[in-house]
């Protein structure tokens, strides 16, 4: 393999040094990028990354923009773009309207929400400096034809491998800069082990009607509307025996490290140039996961 993609980092508590030492042995191996989602403080990892780190790039994937202002954020992010002399992408989404009432955040608009906190975040990095690349967190039509609009990129997460291509069409020259997707891997021999662990990370977002949705257009309404029937009746341990072995194959990668490296080559012929890999394990945690996913593409 020619090229490494891009692995998904999470600082935990306990760990976060010892995460850190995983990114800069994820530099050394020579992959390509470092994303870090928003629990564990992601904007905040990808400030010590612009320290503990000399080449890799690295973003947020994603950061939530109700949780801050624009202008606040535009400091930090302002700062991290300088300190990493321009490796840093700012990644950023709307997360889902159940995720941000449980926080107490009201999600408005979409699209509206979005275009206006890009507009004020520029606004706010005039008096602090230059801003990172912005990378707009896309999974519809909707949001695909804003990224081209007013970003430099687009990162989807669990999207469709075989609707990839659909999606990016959508994207202006500008904002194919960045086409990046967030990718549930599970690397084992035990092959319906490792997909027993990718259902059980994407049955929170199965049940999630803006990802159902997504779904159904990338061409699984069977399986959307038999989970939609299931949640409807309360019957959630069912949910994982209706993703289909097709949409888990298409939305995720696992299986043996040479089914995972084949994988990760289609994600590139598909268009995708950023593949994230969001590594999990049949026998442990997050630091297991990272270390299986490494040994595999050395």
């Amino acid at each position: 393999m020619s090229r490494k993609p891009a692995i998904s980092l999470a600082a935990m508590a306990g760990r976060r040094q010892a995460t850190l030492d995983a990114a800069q042995e994820i530099e050394r191996q020579g992959f390509s990028g470092i994303y870090c989602p928003s629990f564990g403080d992601g904007v905040g990892l990808c400030e010590a990354l612009a320290l503990v780190t000399k080449e890799i790039a690295f973003g947020t994937a994603i950061a939530n923009i109700y949780m801050r202002h624009p202008s606040d954020y535009a400091q930090t992010v302002t700062l991290i773009h300088e300190l990493s002399r321009g490796r840093f992408r700012f990644g950023i989404g709307v997360s889902h309207v159940v995720m941000n009432a449980r926080l107490g955040l009201k999600t408005g608009k979409p699209t509206e929400d979005m275009r206006g906190f890009v507009d004020e975040l520029r606004k706010g990095a005039q008096r602090w400096g230059d801003l990172p690349p912005i990378v707009l967190a896309t999974l519809r039509k909707k949001m695909v034809r804003l990224a081209a609009e007013i970003a430099d990129g687009a990162v989807w997460a669990n999207a469709a491998r075989s609707h990839m291509q659909t999606s990016i069409s959508l994207l202006g020259d500008a904002a194919r800069r960045t086409v990046a997707n967030m990718i549930p891997t599970c690397i084992s021999d035990d092959r319906a082990a490792a997909a027993a662990v990718n259902r059980k990370t994407l049955t929170m977002y199965v049940m999630l009607p803006h990802y159902q949705k997504y779904w159904i257009e990338a061409g699984y309404a069977d399986e959307m509307h038999a989970i939609q029937r299931a949640v409807a009746a309360k019957e959630y341990d069912k949910v994982p025996s209706l993703m289909s072995d097709k949409w888990l194959a298409d939305c995720t990668l696992f299986g043996s490290v040479a089914e995972v490296r084949e994988g990760v080559e289609a994600w590139y012929a598909a268009g995708v140039s950023a593949p994230i890999l969001v590594p999990s394990s049949t026998s442990g945690g997050q630091m297991q996961a990272l270390q299986e996913l490494m040994a595999a593409f050395t």
